[in-house]
């Protein structure tokens, strides 16, 4: 990491030359207890003060302060097997995102018996890896009955586990003769209850986010270079008005990436537009339902919610995706959601196809690095300077911002891919589209929080990957009709500014 006057992955060309690859994908824990040591930052004063917020601990006048050094995570790093996956045919992709959620699953039993006691992590490693040798075998012998049989995913079932504590590098598990030796992680997937109380020692145990990913925004130097149009740009843009989930409508799915699967995100979404989507949502359930845009557009935008980690039990405490998964504390409507669709650089722009899905971001950008780490944060009056890898502590008045610039460029003949990313893909530097790619509007999530001065907050996440702001993601599933395609993309090809502006 850089100083925190340039730390911030750069930022060129705000959505041009960010190649995009496989998504990730993993499940995660439990209810855990969340440590933050204080921040005191910039100008404005505001302080951040050391605070721990358990999920469902009713008596939090007794949790006690813990000295920082005792404090510590763990990650799991499991390699990716749904990045492998290229090429899924129809006829089985159901079955093999089944198979590819519940490693997520197996994942987080996992992390749930580490959480709970603090020893020898080799015998979890060794049952997580029996379980996804089984699962991955299935996945090998349901592709090999209609393709050729992808045995190279046989050795992706071993895992690492890396101990570490907040703010440092992890630290290796222990060997023979070391710390914990002897002491048995028995039962994965039994008697799990009581996470979230702390570890056999009664510690909290550190579910992030930490100090480290916070930074006082004026300390930012400005990184964005917006790109020039040239002569032949499509320039309109379309806003559409979708509300803000008002109605807090959440749910820890995510049909697109785990369709029939509950829970499949294991951290909740905040949803507009389509009322209905969920895991088991379809092409006909969506096209049926009824929409919170005022233009009648159906199409589903969903993205994770954000925290104010402050001890409060969220009536999800005790659920999946919620305190099980080890996302805590009061979850935030946005102050303001934007929906924004805008053109090419270089030229026009064609029509999506009607059930185009994608993915922006990458919720697992902490554990598989950041190839896809393409949302940012930032703050209103301070949007010259955009953050990947930290959250801004915004000044008196300003708004926490995030924003998602979603793939503008379209294979011209899939609506989705087997790894949920292949079919489209991001502008180059100069604005182009790679050979086979088309160009299509450009769809812009921008979304504000008025967070409470000092507060500590943090986006949903798969608990192995601690709340960091790199993770952050969105997602789209185009529902438009014909009429209302045709009229976004004359309206950008003509240079219009077209809805509510």
């Amino acid at each position: 990491m850089r100083d925190d006057t340039s730390d911030t992955r750069e930022i060129a060309g705000r959505g041009g030359g960010r190649r995009n690859r496989g998504h990730k994908r993993r499940g995660l824990t439990t209810r855990l207890t969340v440590l933050v040591t204080t921040l005191a930052v910039g100008a404005a004063g505001t302080v951040i003060a050391t605070q721990y917020a358990s999920a469902g601990n009713k008596h939090r006048d007794t949790v006690r302060e813990q000295p920082r050094g005792k404090a510590w995570h763990g990650t799991i790093r499991c390699p990716d097997v749904g990045d492998q996956l290229e090429d899924v045919p129809e006829g089985v992709r159901a079955r093999v995102d089944r198979e590819l959620s519940r490693l997520d699953a197996q994942l987080a039993v996992a992390y749930r018996q580490l959480a709970h006691q603090r020893g020898n992590p080799r015998r979890v490693m060794t049952k997580l890896e029996r379980k996804r040798s089984s699962t991955i075998g299935r996945i090998v012998r349901t592709l090999g009955s209609v393709t050729e049989s992808p045995d190279h995913l046989r050795g992706l079932a071993g895992c690492e586990f890396q101990r570490g504590r907040p703010g440092g590098n992890p630290e290796p598990p222990p060997v023979e003769g070391g710390e914990g030796e002897g002491e048995e992680i028995g039962g994965v997937g039994e008697g799990i209850g009581g996470v979230g109380e702390g570890d056999d020692n009664g510690e909290p145990i550190e579910n992030g986010p930490v100090p480290e990913d916070f930074v006082d925004i004026t300390t930012v130097a400005p990184n964005v270079n917006e790109p020039i149009p040239g002569e032949n740009a499509s320039t309109g843009t379309l806003l559409l008005e979708c509300g803000r989930n008002e109605e807090g409508r959440h749910n820890s799915d995510n049909v697109i990436v785990a369709p029939g699967v509950s829970n499949g995100a294991h951290h909740m979404h905040d949803y507009v537009g389509n009322v209905s989507t969920d895991a088991f949502s379809t092409n006909e359930s969506l096209e049926a339902a009824d929409t919170t845009c005022t233009n009648g557009d159906r199409s589903t935008h969903y993205w994770p919610v954000i925290r104010i980690q402050d001890g409060t039990d969220e009536q999800d405490f005790d659920q999946p995706g919620g305190g099980l998964d080890g996302n805590i504390g009061t979850i935030l409507t946005p102050e303001t959601v934007t929906i924004r669709f805008r053109g090419n650089p270089l030229g026009e722009v064609t029509a999506m196809p009607r059930f185009l899905r994608i993915i922006t971001g990458d919720a697992r950008s902490f554990t598989n690095g950041t190839a896809n780490a393409n949302s940012s944060w930032s703050c209103t009056g301070f949007e010259d300077r955009q953050l990947t890898d930290r959250y801004p502590i915004c000044p008196e008045g300003s708004s926490v911002v995030r924003t998602f610039e979603f793939q503008s460029c379209w294979d011209g003949e899939n609506a989705d891919s087997a790894n949920h990313r292949s079919h489209v893909d991001f502008v180059r530097e100069d604005g182009s589209c790679a050979d086979g790619f088309v160009a299509i509007p450009q769809l812009v999530h921008r979304i504000t929080y008025d967070i409470p001065p000092g507060a500590v907050y943090a986006v949903d996440s798969f608990p192995e990957q601690l709340h960091k702001p790199i993770t952050d993601h969105s997602d789209f599933i185009n529902v438009m009709t014909d009429e209302q395609m045709n009229t976004l993309v004359e309206c950008v090809n003509s240079g219009q500014r077209c809805g509510p502006q």
